[in-house]
């Protein structure tokens, strides 16, 4: 059974302007890279540029939540996401 990612308004140009692309189960990376397997150009807004073979790591301004939960303080990326989990990427938003 599919799992829920949503997607945030700045980042649906990339999925043709939907707000929740569906994925299975996995490692966050995992759901991650389906991600960006259904969304051509998301990667770079949600990871640093790495070098060949380097771990991913997310973009400072790029805030990941499973189930209501930052995964920061879970697992990060390794964090497990299984069937009736719901996946959020919320941009960090700054200002004065």
């Amino acid at each position: 059974m599919p799992i829920k990612v949503r997607i945030p308004s700045p980042l649906r140009q990339f999925t043709q302007g939907h707000d929740v692309l569906e994925v299975e189960p996995g490692q966050l990376t995992s759901v991650l890279d389906q991600v960006i397997t259904q969304a051509s150009g998301i990667e770079g807004r949600l990871f640093k540029p790495a070098l060949p073979g380097a771990p991913k790591t997310l973009n400072r301004f790029v805030n990941i939540y499973v189930n209501d939960e930052d995964i920061r303080f879970l697992g990060k990326l390794e964090t497990p996401v299984k069937e009736g989990d719901v996946v959020s990427i919320v941009p960090a938003i700054a200002g004065g």
